[in-house]
């Protein structure tokens, strides 16, 4: 019984991988070689659906929209939750109060993502506050139709929607930092930006890495929110699937899902090559 508790232990979660990741990943990747028709589909192994993905220049372009989007939020959560955690934990002193503004950012989160993403479109219209507001101070002499329905609007939903996953981790990698290792560096002459860059940043790689690996996850299996703030004219690869799948055609949305797949999982291992999480959270 000693000699099989270990597996015991390990069998629940090897269990729920088995049947809620294994099977299902494999059974889109046996699809993803089956053909179709208007009507139907049939077991078969054919490489048409990849073909189509490979050679079709729509297909390029949305792809690469997609990892436009994922690219861009990624730089823009950074910055926003390297910069709200730094000053959280090294500029407020008193424990209290690092506790009651972290969790002031963790408010717009008590709602749905759908009301937090939707609340954008009244403030960013022709007829929006944000616009009103600009014409009435005299800034602009009409609305600014970038705001809504356009790449501004998606990115800046991602934004809203996924800095708090960049934010939980950098706050947490930093709070481990010893005050002592910034007092040293103060003391032996280095400049701020050089505490921020040779000191604060190395120590803090983990959580940058566990934040990129969520933001970078969430926005490319996305599809609602480039259908809404873009107004139907972005797509991404989940929203051609989307159609797809309305449209029957499963093998193709299938081979769309391992393309995808493989390629998030490429980006996940750049980002573990360059830092080692798990060397990094045993340390």
């Amino acid at each position: 019984m000693r000699r099989l508790a270990p597996y015991l232990q390990v069998a629940p979660l090897t269990l729920l991988l088995l049947f809620f990741l294994v099977i299902p990943v494999a059974a889109i990747l046996v699809v993803s070689f089956w053909s179709y028709d208007e009507f139907d589909i049939y077991p078969d192994f054919i490489l048409d659906n990849y073909a189509w993905i490979f050679t079709s220049p729509v297909t390029y372009s949305i792809y690469l929209k997609t990892i436009y989007y994922a690219v861009v939020t990624w730089a823009i959560t950074l910055v926003l939750g390297f910069t709200i955690s730094y000053y959280l934990v090294f500029h407020v002193k008193n424990l209290l109060w690092q506790i009651g503004l972290f969790l002031l950012c963790t408010v717009p989160f008590w709602t749905s993502n759908v009301i937090r993403m939707i609340s954008w479109i009244p403030f960013l219209g022709r007829e929006g506050l944000f616009n009103q507001a600009l014409m009435n101070a005299g800034i602009t002499s009409e609305p600014l139709e970038f705001l809504l329905f356009s790449d501004f609007a998606v990115i800046l939903a991602y934004v809203h929607l996924f800095t708090l996953f960049m934010i939980v981790p950098i706050f947490n990698a930093m709070a481990r930092i010893d005050p002592a290792l910034i007092e040293a560096a103060i003391d032996g002459g280095a400049k701020p930006w050089q505490v921020i860059w040779e000191v604060v940043l190395p120590l803090s790689k983990t959580g940058i890495a566990l934040g990129s690996i969520f933001v970078i996850a969430l926005v490319m299996g996305d599809f609602f929110v480039v259908r809404t703030m873009s107004g139907g004219q972005s797509g991404s690869v989940v929203s051609a699937m989307m159609n797809e799948i309305a449209l029957l055609q499963y093998p193709t949305a299938a081979a769309g899902a391992v393309v995808l797949l493989v390629i998030v999982t490429l980006m996940v291992a750049a980002i573990l090559r360059v830092v080692d999480v798990r060397k990094e959270l045993a340390g």
